[in-house]
């Protein structure tokens, strides 16, 4: 009996929590969370940045979408043990000094409605232009393959990026 209230006491690996220091939007972070507690947590729950959405939670749709060390990740895919030490832009970050030319672009061709998919539709876009100085159609659309949006039927989003590539 004695031993199975040991083997009681012994906590999972899941169960244990882990130092991660991260770099989000331009400000260093240090937190003790669950090793496998998925980034969008993190930033949502831990650091209160809740412009990254949830949505389908298995890496379908792109709302959760951030830029980690310069790469487009869905954020609910990633664990905090893979974040550690890593630089993460959220769309806070990208609007910090007011609204970025991207979101700028994103009103004024409607690239938005209902609004939940823009912040990780806004991230996709930045990676695009981070890729590519001028994209072409094709460029934009593998860019925003992986963030669904069931309003705009994408026609607002795509004007959006072509007028900000305009010379």
């Amino acid at each position: 009996m004695a031993d199975q209230k040991n083997i009681d006491e012994v906590k999972s690996p899941l169960e244990e929590k882990i130092k991660v220091s991260l770099l989000v939007n331009g400000h260093a972070k240090e937190l003790q969370v669950h090793a496998t507690m998925r980034l969008v947590e993190i930033l949502r729950e831990e650091l209160l940045l809740t412009g990254t959405k949830v949505s389908c939670g298995i890496g379908r749709c792109g709302a959760c979408s951030v830029i980690m060390n310069g790469k487009l990740v869905n954020s609910c895919l990633v664990r905090a043990y893979q974040a550690d030490r890593k630089e993460i832009m959220t769309i806070e970050g990208l609007g910090k000094n007011g609204l970025h030319p991207i979101q700028k672009a994103f009103l004024e061709e409607g690239g938005f409605q209902c609004g939940y998919c823009t912040p990780g539709m806004i991230m996709a876009v930045t990676s695009i232009l981070y890729q590519y100085e001028n994209p072409t159609v094709e460029q934009i659309l593998e860019g925003l393959s992986g963030n669904l949006c069931r309003c705009t039927g994408y026609g607002g989003i795509i004007r959006a990026i072509q007028k900000l590539t305009e010379s």
